[in-house]
């Protein structure tokens, strides 16, 4: 493995907000990245030092992919940047050891847990942790009502529901659905770091000003130590280390309501990561085997983030 300051990272999901946020922080911090997705179009391929399409997780080649990428490029460590990859890359971490490739993957059942969003009510239920009434039907949750699939993203297929009557329709065309209370108060996401130790050493909480697709386009940071315990707790509820991103909401009296948690790293990272929150440079040192400096994982309140499109052209 290289031991220099600068290495070579693999970076999985290359066409996601996420990816391409990792991509450009690691190259800014000096960096060589291998990009890799299975979209031949996916735009961080055109942001890295190198690119690979390769298969999705799903297929059983993913993993020896991912293996001869890093060994045909010098790769000394991989970031993962999609949720469904992760349980896979868990399971494989004896071949990424063998390789001599550093990294740290959430184990299998924390982001199972995350991944499932009626898993994780069945495990938060009982905590403590301020989650809104949750069933796979309208049964026992009180309106007004978010209705989305279990296992989804993106906000693809959610539906807010306000009319009862509505919700035989909705149910029956969203797939495989969970029903929730919605919360009020105003949104937000956390993007944070737990250490191996299952401590939180970094944290931003951020007002999702405006979303589309479920990605924040506009947003500011601010400071909350109960949205840093509500982080911390969910992270040790659900045995999820490393990058954590959680969304939830933040009503007028000051209560907290817990929406869902990732196991990766934000599309709004770039807005963490200008509030001087070093989420990947810190998350990368770990991975290395180097000490976590929480003197780079400090953050700025009140810093804002406007997002627009950027063109790559070709050909």
């Amino acid at each position: 493995m290289n031991t220099s300051e600068h290495v070579t990272v693999l970076v999985t999901g290359a066409g996601g907000p996420a990816g391409v946020a990792v991509i450009r922080r690691l190259r800014q911090d000096g960096h060589r990245v291998i990009a890799m997705d299975c979209d031949t179009s996916a735009v961080g391929l055109r942001l890295a030092d190198a690119a690979v399409v390769g298969p999705r997780s799903a297929d059983p080649t993913f993993v020896d992919t991912l293996l001869d990428v890093a060994s045909n490029h010098g790769v000394d460590a991989v970031i993962s940047t999609v949720a469904e990859e992760l349980g896979v890359l868990s399971d494989a971490h004896p071949a990424f050891e063998a390789a001599d490739v550093a990294h740290w993957f959430p184990s299998r059942d924390a982001v199972e847990t995350c991944v499932d969003k009626w898993k994780f009510a069945e495990v938060l239920r009982g905590t403590g942790i301020p989650i809104p009434a949750t069933n796979r039907s309208a049964d026992g949750v009180p309106g007004p009502w978010i209705v989305k699939p279990r296992f989804g993203r993106g906000s693809r297929d959610v539906f807010s529901v306000d009319d009862p009557d509505d919700l035989p329709w909705v149910l029956a065309h969203v797939p495989d659905p969970i029903v929730q209370t919605r919360l009020q108060g105003r949104e937000f996401t956390a993007d944070g770091l737990i250490d191996l130790g299952g401590t939180l050493v970094g944290c931003v909480p951020r007002w999702r000003t405006e979303t589309k697709a479920g990605i924040s386009t506009k947003g500011e940071t601010f400071l909350h130590d109960g949205v840093n315990e509500l982080v911390h707790a969910t992270a040790l509820a659900v045995g999820l280390t490393g990058p954590i991103c959680l969304q939830g909401f933040l009503d007028e009296d000051g209560t907290l309501g817990l929406v869902e948690v990732n196991p990766r790293f934000s599309g709004g990272l770039p807005l963490s990561l200008a509030a001087g929150c070093d989420l990947v440079g810190q998350y990368l040192a770990a991975m290395l085997g180097r000490e976590i400096d929480r003197t780079r994982l400090t953050t700025r309140p009140g810093v804002s983030m406007l997002r627009y499109f950027e063109e790559v052209f070709e050909g």
